[in-house]
């Protein structure tokens, strides 16, 4: 029978926080500073907010990004993009968007937070407003609709991912340190763990959260991660190779 995992009382100690996998490069353009963004925007891209704060603080007016080498980007990489809208607003600035790769138009689209970061790629090449297109015939209608109740559907499921994302993500990293393991059998340990055990992966996630700080995990959530981690780690790929 596989040894329980036992969680609560050695992970006080550990830094479970993702690595960042992002990088800026930022050009000063007379009042405006342009910050090129590269990588994957995810939750550890927030170690790069004290440095876009420092460009945002040199700027005159606010910065403009390109994003179109950001190859991915979840709510993690977002929230750092709306952290420092907020700080140029506080500041009397702005934060334009320049430029995006498909991923982040995607996910700009499906929050509705294009609205919120005005964009070249939105206008015409002068700046002025973009052409009104054609009216949809009446064929096209219906269809229209159920692409709009698509979208809504979809942004209220990331909205709500925003929300819990971050301590999945963290659970993910507390796995990796204690078991060893890869990102990916990590994520493998928590999902089977979660169906196992009936429970919602962020509830799961939360409860892995708290044993770093002494809460107790129960003992079914102990048990069945310690069967998941066994059976990773039968395969021969469980264990992290260097990065």
């Amino acid at each position: 029978m596989p040894e329980p995992a036992r969680l609560a009382q050695p992970l006080a100690t550990l830094d479970v926080r993702p690595p960042c996998l992002a990088s800026i490069e930022a050009v000063v353009a007379g009042e405006r500073t342009i910050v090129t963004c590269r990588g994957e925007f995810d939750v550890g891209a927030e170690e790069l907010e004290p440095e876009l704060y420092a460009v945002l603080d040199r700027s005159a007016t606010g910065v403009d990004l390109d994003l179109s080498e950001v190859g991915f980007c979840d709510c993690g990489g977002l929230n750092v993009l709306l952290s420092l809208r907020r700080e140029a607003l506080d500041q009397g600035k702005t934060v334009t968007v320049r430029a995006y790769s498909p991923t982040v138009g995607r996910l700009l689209d499906l929050t509705g937070a294009r609205e919120l970061f005005v964009t070249e790629q939105a206008g015409t090449p002068d700046g002025s407003a973009p052409a009104a297109g054609p009216v949809p015939d009446s064929e096209e209608q219906p269809r229209s609709m159920d692409v709009d109740q698509e979208l809504r559907l979809e942004v209220g499921q990331l909205r709500r991912a925003m929300q819990t994302r971050p301590a999945i993500d963290v659970a993910r990293g507390i796995v990796m340190a204690s078991f060893g393991l890869n990102a990916e059998d990590a994520w493998t340990v928590l999902v089977t763990a979660s169906q196992n055990t009936n429970t919602k992966m962020h509830n799961l996630a939360q409860g892995l959260v708290g044993a770093v700080h002494g809460e107790p995990v129960p003992a079914p959530v102990q048990q069945q991660m310690a069967a998941a981690v066994a059976r990773v780690r039968q395969t021969g790929q469980g264990e992290a190779g260097p990065r």
